[in-house]
């Protein structure tokens, strides 16, 4: 069974149908293939494969076949290890520097009083405090803590959410309607890390909607415990699908790509399975499976 009721291809559904005709992104990928060729594969639910397309003939019947290595865990270990490297080797020289600079100008605009040194001095401050900021947005990916597990009411967790984006979006024109399960699905998660990683995602699907007003839709389900916050933003492409869980990859202008690196950092975590793509409804759609209570 998947989410919200869209189940899984049975024999029935997949029998006699060629691969591209199957609904579920991994079986469209590998009809891409061509024969006696791999092709690294990542999809919309962060996950990363490889794919090999091959054939051989049997008594006289000529017959394709596809081998699926996942690449997932081995994929996310190396970005990791890369960016927290980086990132790190970044925030140290950028925060002693800036720390430096801000020390000297406050001295300097302490001492000068002249107007005009005064406030070009202080932009230069704010712009030292400003890179501080940006900068340790970068290191928080890193210092992610583990989590905390503990009985949680999903639904309890997501009204909370909501009342605290409201504002936000209604100042959009966006409303957020709840479809929550009568039944409130009880996970076992580290309610923090978790309520960010639903803010982090309703703030992404307000800037995707924009600033003419649009809908959120959030839902949840009991059995077997799910979540789903969908939008009616512009969509995302096929092309941006495969590269969104990709570290400090952003299709917004001045986006530093660390969203949905933490996102799935938490997620992963919890042990839980995701995808975020648009359907073809128009909605887009992230799809939150928890697990068993009794992990």
């Amino acid at each position: 069974m998947g989410v919200f009721g869209q189940t899984l291809n049975t024999q029935e559904e997949i029998i006699g149908k060629s691969l591209e005709k199957i609904d579920y992104p991994l079986t469209q990928e590998l009809a891409k293939i061509k024969n006696s060729t791999s092709e690294i594969i990542r999809l919309s639910d962060a996950n990363i494969y490889k794919c090999t397309c091959s054939s051989f003939i049997d008594k006289g019947f000529y017959h394709t076949f596809y081998l699926i290595e996942s690449l997932t865990e081995e994929v996310f270990k190396a970005e990791k290890k890369a960016y927290e490297k980086v990132i790190r080797m970044i925030a140290h020289e950028v925060n002693n520097t800036t720390a430096g600079l801000t020390s000297t100008l406050d001295t300097l605009n302490n001492t000068l009083r002249n107007e005009d040194i005064g406030s070009v001095l202080q932009v230069t401050i704010e712009r030292c405090y400003g890179m501080n900021r940006f900068i340790n947005n970068f290191a928080d990916v890193v210092r992610i803590p583990e989590p905390e597990f503990r009985e949680t009411n999903l639904n309890e967790l997501v009204i909370s959410c909501k009342r605290f984006m409201e504002n936000i979006c209604r100042n959009r024109n966006i409303r957020i309607n709840l479809e929550l399960s009568e039944t409130s699905p009880v996970v076992m998660i580290d309610s923090v890390l978790f309520e960010q990683v639903l803010v982090n995602i309703i703030k992404n699907s307000t800037e995707a909607i924009g600033e003419e007003g649009g809908c959120i839709f959030i839902r949840t389900e009991a059995e077997p415990p799910c979540l789903e916050i969908a939008d009616s933003g512009k969509g995302i492409d096929k092309n941006t699908e495969t590269k969104l869980f990709t570290p400090f990859f952003s299709t917004k202008p001045n986006g530093q790509g660390l969203g949905l690196i933490f996102i799935r950092e938490v997620l992963q975590r919890h042990g839980c399975v995701f995808s975020l793509r648009t359907y073809p409804d128009g909605m887009t759609k992230f799809k939150i499976s928890f697990q068993p209570k009794n992990r």
